[in-house]
């Protein structure tokens, strides 16, 4: 039974940092493929970063790449998202999901577990 642990939400100002922590926890070998989405109220669950932790090779959103780091630390069994530069649109609930890869690749349709999730809220 995988199980994912979010941590690390806050409310901050616009232009602060954070950092989230997923711990993952009875995670097969075959989940090879971590990631961060979001849901903000009244709108769909979008993807933010993702990473094959085979290669550390790592993905964005538009909306996020170049303010947003996602990394691992294997020792740990965690992945975080670090968040800079933040905006009063990043203001939603942040979900770490977990799930195996496609030919290298970490598509949003790969991600079969899901963490409960952790508020970020962004306030001008």
């Amino acid at each position: 039974q995988v199980h994912l642990e979010e941590s690390g939400g806050a409310s901050v100002q616009a232009g602060g940092s954070l950092t989230l922590s997923c711990a993952a926890s009875g995670r097969p070998y075959s989940t090879n493929c971590m990631g961060w989405f979001r849901q903000a109220p009244g709108k769909e669950r979008e993807g933010v970063a993702g990473i094959y932790t085979v290669n550390n090779r790592s993905g964005y959103a538009g909306s996020v790449k170049g303010r947003f780091t996602i990394s691992q630390d294997n020792a740990k069994n965690t992945v975080y998202l670090h968040m800079n530069r933040l905006k009063p649109e990043d203001t939603a609930m942040y979900y770490c999901a977990a799930g195996e890869a496609r030919g290298g690749s970490c598509p949003k349709e790969v991600y079969d577990y899901w963490g409960q999730g952790t508020q970020v809220t962004v306030s001008t």
